[in-house]
């Protein structure tokens, strides 16, 4: 078991970590959750022993073993391969020791038996295996780190964590740089993890399908609900409708004390009760008000009309230095296309988006494009090349050329950018509200289609949610690059497929993507000699598998929906049993021995609904095992 006892952390003058409390059970996969800047990053580097806190304590079994990764990816002359199996130090060392040694005969046999016990036999086929799920085929395990992208080398990292299976197991954010396939893996690997998992992730799917605790960090303070997000939200907006109440019913009974205060504070008769009420107005612990953001906003210009298409292309080839990366493209994109790109990193979802762009020509083939057509065109690399030493309003001031400040004032407060943030440095900025003025930035003529090329990367859950929003009410095109499965579902309703050298239409939705992945029909693609399957048979398994998964996956929504109801009729249960003047009026009328009864039997209920919970999640490992 994992404790987190009281931590306090102060960074720059400001309070992080507020006497931050949990406990977490073992084994458990649990989910950390905030907004940007709660503190979430600075928890997990404390757990992992990289930053001493002001106070408090983290406490851990004697000799667990943490796997954490480090903020630099790795480099050097050393292959993926070789990289993933030496991060288990003990194997390593072990194997090393066998090969010098040859005098020692007793030792010799300590050796080999240690190396038996630790299965050290099957490691290079597990470091492979961990590695083709996160993406690298067997020509790049055994290339150069240095011949990869920082991206692809955080990957490596990634694998290395895994393969040394460490007994708590800390994650700040690991599908970032992983596509949506490599996402999908991951999720099966973690399901399956024999130890303790603390994860931090913005994803709803993601959080969804691993986690069965979700550990919410607010304003200093840890909170720990079970099931995954879904069920978190559904508990936290019981919490937050009784908090709502509780905070009326105070206010009312402050106002209530201070009129009597104010009215008889200067009798002689009453002086001592108005005294009275006085000190326990000032012993009212005032209760906590729901944080409401005003700068999380996003709010996309309407462009003018243009007559539909806005591009075609026929039989088009694009690539670079003469070299095609996509070849035979016909595409159509109208005004109110809201188009998904799929498909593995490196297939060329990006080169295709550059192209719709114009930032690449076709090599061959024809590409049409409206000449009025405004193109906004968001990258991971705009966010991390904004200059940090420049304000919003100097960002803005100076790409809307001309225009008076109060037209660049209104961009920049369509996105949560007015009073003090306009002016702030973006050094000082957190990386969501850096990713909302790369919007705001590439949205300032009112473009008429959006490319989105992985958007969500730093920004929260909340954000995201008020991303979605926002894309579903522009009036635009939309083209969007995404692992994270919930903005796909809510806002693409064409999905292209970037694959082998080709972009075509996907016929089905995101779960049926899905379905196809995890059916692993993508063998005919990746040459392994898999047979080909017929788009009929494909569609029909993906369909089968879907109704199979989802059966399931209902049961256990329903299980978690039912676990939240009740551990809230329990809440108010035991709320009333401690402090009768607070009870609902069905409950007041109760004895003691009746609210006892009632909830022994709530008890009851719940054990039955985590077993259908823990029943319904081993039949999901199942079927996507």
């Amino acid at each position: 078991m994992l404790n987190v006892n009281d931590i306090t952390v102060r960074l720059g003058g400001r309070v992080i970590l507020d006497g931050a409390t949990a406990q977490l059970p073992p084994r458990g996969r649990i989910g950390l959750i905030g907004r940007n800047g709660a503190g979430k990053s600075t928890l997990v580097r404390v757990v992992a022993g990289m930053l001493e806190p002001d106070s408090g304590a983290i406490d851990m079994p004697r000799g667990a073993r943490l796997g954490y990764i480090a903020q630099e990816a790795p480099g050097g002359d050393a292959t993926p391969f070789e990289t993933v199996l030496a991060a288990d130090t003990e194997r390593a060392a072990l194997m090393a020791e066998s090969e010098a040694e040859h005098d020692d005969l007793h030792r010799i046999a300590e050796i080999h038996e240690r190396l038996i016990a630790i299965d050290a036999h099957s490691a290079p086929s597990r470091a492979a295996r961990i590695l083709v799920g996160l993406g690298f085929d067997e020509d790049m395990q055994h290339r150069p780190l240095e011949s990869f992208s920082g991206g692809w080398r955080m990957r490596v990292a990634l694998a290395s964590l895994l393969f040394s299976e460490p007994d708590l197991l800390l994650l700040d954010e690991p599908s970032n740089h992983l596509d949506l396939e490599a996402v999908m893996w991951l999720e099966d690997f973690l399901k399956s993890y024999p130890a303790t998992i603390l994860l931090v992730s913005h994803e709803r799917d993601f959080l969804n399908n691993v986690v069965d605790y979700i550990l919410h960090l607010e304003r200093g303070k840890l909170t720990l609900y079970p099931g995954g997000y879904d069920a978190f939200e559904r508990q936290r907006a019981e919490r937050q409708a009784q908090l709502a109440a509780a905070r009326a019913k105070q206010q009312a009974e402050r106002e209530k004390l201070q009129d009597y205060v104010a009215r008889n504070s200067a009798r002689a008769s009453t002086a001592k009760q108005a005294q009275s009420r006085a000190k326990a107005l000032a012993r009212m612990q005032p209760i906590a008000e729901l944080i409401d953001d005003p700068s999380l906003s996003f709010d996309f210009p309407k462009p003018d009309e243009l007559r539909p298409p806005l591009i075609t292309l026929d039989m088009a080839s694009v690539g670079y230095n003469g070299t095609p990366i996509l070849s035979r493209l016909n595409l159509r994109l109208d005004p109110d296309d809201r188009i998904a790109l799929l498909g593995r990193n490196g297939n060329g979802k990006t080169t295709l988006a550059r192209l719709l762009c114009a930032q690449l020509k076709p090599m061959d083939g024809a590409m049409n494009a409206s000449g009025k057509m405004r193109v906004g065109y968001f990258t991971q690399y705009q966010v991390e090349e904004l200059d940090r030493t420049e304000t919003p309003l100097q960002h803005m001031t100076s790409t809307m050329k001309g225009a008076s400040q109060g037209a660049v004032r209104a961009q920049l407060g369509r996105f949560g950018f007015s009073g003090d943030k306009a002016t702030t440095q973006v050094g000082k900025l957190s990386g969501g509200e850096r990713a909302r003025l790369a919007l705001a930035l590439i949205t300032r003529d009112a473009p008429h289609m959006l490319i989105l090329d992985e958007p969500t990367n730093h920004l929260d859950v909340d954000a995201r949610e008020a991303l979605i929003q926002a894309l579903n009410a522009y009036s635009g095109a939309v083209v969007i690059v995404s692992h994270d499965r919930h903005m796909l579902e809510m806002t693409a309703d064409r999905l292209v497929l970037v694959d082998s050298g080709a972009a075509r239409e996907f016929d089905g939705s995101i779960d049926d993507y899905i379905a196809f992945v995890l059916a692993g029909d993508r063998g005919e693609k990746a040459g392994n000699g898999a047979p080909k399957i017929s788009k009929q048979d494909r569609r029909k398994a993906a369909a089968e598998a879907r109704e199979k998964y989802n059966a399931v996956r209902n049961k256990a929504k329903k299980a978690e929906t039912a676990i939240a109801t009740l551990s809230a009729q329990r809440s108010t249960i035991d709320k009333a049993m401690f402090d009768p003047t607070s009870a609902t009026s069905d409950l007041a009328k109760l004895s003691m021995t009746d609210l006892m009864k009632r909830r022994a039997e709530i008890e009851k209920q719940i054990e039955l609904a985590e077993a259908d919970w823990l029943e319904a999640n081993e039949a999901l490992e199942g079927i996507e095992a």
